[in-house]
């Protein structure tokens, strides 16, 4: 009997921040074996967007490097996305990934429409990926939601096939 293939989309706002918000230091080889074990992982998909240079040269070049470094991991696949420059009321600058939940959810779609995996991980908090994993399921695909506490929807909890906690995996 053939393992089930797997398929892991990862939020890259999402999960950085929530380490940070943990305090939590670790790996992405470790985050992977926590959150798939019995089968074979074919694709792992991270989405971000380059920090700014211009703003903070020496930031830019450490999560250049940090993003070269997990390419190498195998199946690995960095998806850079938009970041969005704001100036906020009080005249700081923040910035924003913009396209990532697109791009994640059309990857997800096309991976099941194209028989990519049977299994898709979705490492998220965010309900907006509800009518794409619905789709998904309906294409006779399973789902799984791995989630921080307090920064992630019920909704999309109960509409995946399954969910793993990672703060306690992590743990």
């Amino acid at each position: 009997m053939t393992k089930e293939r797997v398929a892991i989309f990862i939020d890259g706002s999402n999960l950085y921040h929530n380490l940070k918000r943990y305090n939590i230091k670790t790996k992405f080889e470790e985050i992977i074996k926590k959150v798939e074990t019995r089968r074979e992982i074919v694709d792992v998909f991270y989405y971000t967007a380059l920090l700014d240079k211009s703003i903070d040269e020496n930031g830019y070049k450490k999560h250049k490097n940090f993003l070269d470094k997990i390419k190498k991991i195998s199946n690995f696949n960095v998806v850079l996305c938009n970041l969005r420059k704001m100036i906020l009321e009080n005249g700081s600058v923040d910035f924003a990934i913009k396209g990532d939940d697109v791009y994640l959810a059309t990857d997800l779609i096309k991976g099941s429409y194209e028989n990519l995996y049977d299994v898709a991980i979705i490492i998220s908090g965010d309900a907006d990926f509800i009518p794409a994993i619905k789709l998904v399921q309906k294409n006779g695909k399973k789902v799984i939601n791995v989630f921080f506490p307090k920064s992630s929807s019920y909704q999309l909890r109960n509409c995946c096939d399954g969910s793993i906690n990672l703060r306690k995996a992590l743990s």
